[in-house]
């Protein structure tokens, strides 16, 4: 075993960049010797160093704790450093469990759109007050539907995600649709849990009118000349803006024959 090494033997050994262990000399942690020739050595007194700093970032310690450690290493003090990586450990695994629970909970959301979602028959049911999201922006193309809905998701990162999930629509524009006009909307929206506190709009609970369809997303043409038909046939009438609400999507499959998508139009009865 040689008593020296090169920078480039540490680097490489330790898969370390250069930059790296020269910001650990900066520091003062690592101490190299210089040859004749001004390149720097690695001693067995760096060796130990690095072996710390490197299992020790792992568990992202800052580099004042790790040099505060280094120079101050008793059995106590390794002892109570083990103890809060045990901690940092714990934690991780709680992260990393709830994240676990989050894709279960998408796929499932995707298995249910698959498996439960009734296609093609209307349905009038009462719909509970619903909490949500939205992003405003007068839009009149799909792609511009995803852009904001992305720009909506961007907006509050942490409350909601896109892939499976199936709480994600867009608002019509009513008056486009009296006009004949099924590509024109007024926003795009998130569904939250109830017991959300932060929210911008709220779906009051009322009855709809809905259908849910596969395919894409220009068959909405067809499905909401349905609903207009069924409403006028049975005397209801509109009272809000209809929504539209992606069960399955561009985020999920790229084959458009899989898109399930539910039309919902609140009326009074």
């Amino acid at each position: 075993m040689k008593d020296c090494y090169k920078i480039g033997e540490i680097s490489k050994i330790y898969n370390m960049c250069r930059d790296s262990l020269m910001y650990y000399e900066k520091l003062g942690i690592l101490r190299p010797m210089r040859d004749s020739n001004g390149y720097r050595l690695y001693t067995m007194n760096d060796i130990w160093k690095l072996n710390l700093i490197k299992e020790l970032r792992t568990f992202d310690f800052s580099m004042e704790k790790i040099n505060d450690y280094i120079n101050n290493r008793t059995v106590k003090t390794t002892k109570e450093m083990l103890s809060e990586e045990i901690c940092l450990i714990d934690s991780k695994i709680q992260e990393l469990a709830l994240l676990k629970n989050n894709v279960l909970k998408r796929i499932e959301n995707i298995n249910s759109a698959e498996n439960t979602t009734i296609l093609n028959t209307i349905k009038v049911i009462y719909i509970d007050e619903r909490k949500a999201l939205k992003l405003n922006g007068d839009i009149s193309r799909d792609e511009e539907v995803d852009y904001l809905i992305k720009k909506l998701q961007k907006k509050y990162e942490a409350k909601f995600y896109l892939l499976g999930n199936t709480k994600v629509g867009a608002i019509y524009n009513l008056d486009s649709l009296n006009s004949g006009i099924y590509n024109e909307y007024k926003s795009v929206f998130c569904l939250l849990d109830s017991n959300e506190s932060n929210y911008n709009l709220l779906l009051h609970g009322a009855h709809y009118v809905c259908i849910s369809y596969k395919g894409s997303y220009s068959y909405n043409k067809q499905y909401i000349n349905k609903l207009f038909s069924f409403i006028n046939e049975n005397n209801y009438k509109i009272i809000s803006e209809p929504i539209e609400i992606y069960k399955i999507d561009v985020h999920e499959t790229s084959l458009q024959e899989e898109f399930i998508t539910e039309i919902q139009i609140p009326v009074l009865i």
